[in-house]
């Protein structure tokens, strides 16, 4: 909530009421820049558990083992595409830009201009098989695990 409304009772009420955050103003540029990424941190990190077990199809991912499997047999990736194909998966059926997954897969500038992301992709969908169609390209936007393919179960044992 962006609001002139600075009284204790508003602020209670406003969060109450399922505000993420509560902005006062004025405020600085800077601050709700900070608090929108915060916002978006917590929602990028409410993804399944790291032990859990996704599935999507003929696609298996286990967290806990880092393993991916396609009908179940073992698919090799790399680290890098392994993160890439998870970030995809935890946050499916929505769309994450090239910027999104640099900050999130590579821990890198999301200002950087480069065709890293794509170029992991094009490697990914090339290992995943039949299962490639499961990340679809939002042609000038970015990428997204297909929704509603993916069910989380919780870890055996």
């Amino acid at each position: 909530i962006l609001t002139a409304r600075r009284e204790e009772g508003d602020r209670i009420k406003g969060l109450s009421l399922g505000a993420d955050d509560y902005l006062v103003k004025p405020f600085s540029p800077q601050e709700l820049v900070l608090r929108v990424g915060a916002v978006l941190r917590r929602l990028a990190s409410s993804a399944a558990a790291p032990g859990s077990v996704m599935t999507a199809g003929p696609l298996t991912i286990d967290r806990g083992a880092h393993r991916v499997s396609l009908d179940g047999q073992e698919i090799e990736l790399t680290a890098t595409e392994y993160n890439l194909l998870v970030t995809l998966a935890e946050r499916r059926g929505r769309v994450q830009s090239r910027a999104a997954l640099l900050e999130s897969v590579w821990h890198a500038n999301p200002t950087i201009q480069t065709r890293t992301v794509d170029m992991h992709m094009q490697r990914l969908r090339a290992k995943l098989g039949r299962a490639a169609d499961l990340l679809e390209t939002v042609r000038g936007f970015g990428y997204r695990f297909k929704s509603g393919t993916a069910a989380r179960r919780p870890p055996s044992g």
